[in-house]
């Protein structure tokens, strides 16, 4: 087999490349901005809080979950979410560490 395009990247390229894509929908933002805001888990909350159908919050919550910035518990026939608290740190540190190096350093020459 040949190379996959992702292995010509580190894997904390891959994992920040992966974080982005996720957080790269602003219903995703929507729902993770209400997560941490509410510092609760929640359920059904989201359809009136964002004016989107269920069908379509249930796959945003699907892609939040699957990279690991949200999880759930089934308590009966619903699943109440919450932020990952262990990942969403490790992503916070990830591109904080990335956007530390700014381009605007004084010392730093541009084409």
């Amino acid at each position: 087999m040949g190379l996959t395009k992702t292995d010509l990247f580190t894997e904390r390229q891959n994992q920040l490349a992966k974080w982005a894509k996720v957080m790269g929908h602003p219903a995703r933002i929507a729902i993770i901005d209400f997560l941490l805001h509410t510092k609760a888990c929640i359920n059904g909350d989201l359809v009136d809080e964002l004016g989107l159908a269920q069908a379509t919050i249930s796959q945003h919550l699907r892609e939040l979950k699957e990279v690991g910035l949200i999880q759930g518990t089934i308590e009966g026939t619903r699943v109440n979410y919450c932020i990952h608290t262990e990942n969403w740190n490790a992503m916070s540190d990830a591109f904080h560490e990335l956007f530390v190096h700014s381009p605007s350093d004084k010392n730093r020459q541009c084409c």
